[in-house]
């Protein structure tokens, strides 16, 4: 079932002239890579015996939720703002080598989040379920590489308003760990100011 949202007024809504002017851009979407040092993070996850990888589609998913500017969609030609985002991420299987697309919904704690994307992930057998919904954050770990930039494939629906997060694989320096991640996000509706939020959201939640 999909997440309430409420109807954006464009009429008295601040961003409607921002909104306008990227929307109908060919390429609306903006992608951004950081480093983020995970450090603490990596060690807790460890000790608590997590799986790292649906760990940080959590910690992702959790901080960007609580970003406004985050859970803007277009919904028939609407523009919408929802309560709650929930979360999609790839799952290799390991013998075909080729990956399947999971939908779990976002939960109150780490805990509950990673023992039940971690049930839905083993269990499912199809590679896609059906066309994701407009309430996800996808996420795509891509451990095999330290990338510094990445792209995404453009299905050429420009009201695709989906967030794309991806992490890369993480790496010492110093004696800190570090990993590259990257956060995609429509232009209509997210701003460098917003991804300066999430960074700074995310890299407290490893910290603490």
């Amino acid at each position: 079932m999909a997440n309430s949202y409420q109807v954006i007024d464009e009429k008295t809504w601040k961003r409607a002239m921002h909104c306008m002017v990227f929307r109908n851009s060919i390429e609306p979407a903006f992608c951004v890579t950081f480093e983020l040092d995970i450090t603490n993070f990596l060690k807790k996850t460890k000790e608590q015996g997590h799986s790292f990888t649906l760990a940080m589609v959590y910690a992702v998913c959790k901080c960007a939720n609580e970003i406004e500017e985050f859970r803007y969609r277009f919904v028939d030609d609407k523009i919408v703002l929802f309560d709650k985002i929930d979360t999609a991420f790839t799952y290799l299987n390991q013998e075909t080598e080729l990956f399947k697309v999971v939908n779990v919904p976002m939960q109150d704690t780490m805990q509950e989040y990673v023992e039940m994307a971690m049930k839905a992930a083993r269990e499912q057998k199809e590679y896609f379920t059906g066309p994701l919904g407009n309430d996800v954050f996808q996420c795509s770990p891509m451990p095999w590489v330290t990338y510094t930039h990445i792209s995404h494939t453009n299905s050429g629906k420009k009201d695709n308003a989906t967030p794309l997060f991806d992490g890369g694989k993480y790496f010492e320096r110093d004696g800190w760990i570090i990993m590259p991640v990257s956060v995609q996000a429509h232009h209509s509706f997210v701003d460098g100011l917003h991804i300066g939020k999430f960074v700074d959201k995310l890299q407290k939640f490893m910290n603490e």
